[in-house]
């Protein structure tokens, strides 16, 4: 007889006994490089994970936006030459400009007695960027510093007075944008003037 035959004769044997066989298993070759093939995945995953985290970290450092007010810039004025800034301020009255060939926007904001004069080379601005009398414009512009020391904005946010301000200036006879009149208060005709 051959050897897997008296190999199934013990089996066969030993299930009637109730006694367990020990059958030997021979090892595959697969078995062992198992461990190494996980070790190589979850190095490859680490590499892939490093790599992704150092993109994205690079990736904002050329997108930065520094966010101060007029005073702060004037007084660092060289260090944020060629980064963009977001500057916030108020609109000096009087000083808003507009050309239309080729289109641009020129302004001066101011905080804590400190200037800046700035360029908007767009056509159209928020509906809240205008200079009303007796009424603070909020202005917010974002865009990088010239050699001249003109902001040239590429972005104008404008905060709108509060409702409070705009009542009562309204009250008092002044015209201001967005208006919500008083209750009881007449509400002018919509159109054209001078037609």
């Amino acid at each position: 007889m051959s050897k897997l035959d008296e190999e199934l004769a013990k089996a066969v044997e030993a299930s009637e006994a109730d006694v367990p066989v020990q059958v030997p298993v021979s090892r595959d070759a697969r078995e062992d490089k198992k461990p190494r093939r996980n070790l190589g995945l979850l190095l490859a995953l680490f590499v892939m994970g490093g790599g992704s985290l150092a993109l994205v970290m690079t990736s904002f450092e050329g997108s930065k936006v520094y966010s101060m007010g007029v005073d702060a810039l004037m007084a660092e004025r060289e260090k944020f030459a060629e980064r963009t800034v977001r500057v916030e301020g108020t609109l000096v009255k009087g000083s808003l400009r507009r050309r239309d060939q080729p289109c641009e926007y020129r302004f001066r904001m101011t905080k804590n007695n400190q200037e800046l004069s700035v360029h908007y080379p767009q056509c159209v601005v928020p509906d809240t960027f205008r200079d009303v009398p007796n009424i603070d414009v909020s202005v917010t512009a974002e865009g990088k510093l010239d050699e001249a020391g003109n902001l040239q904005a590429h972005q104008i946010f404008a905060k709108c007075p509060s409702k409070y301000e705009m009542q009562q200036s309204a009250a008092k006879g002044e015209k201001a944008p967005h208006v919500i009149p008083p209750p009881g208060a007449p509400v002018p005709a919509k159109g054209l003037s001078g037609s």
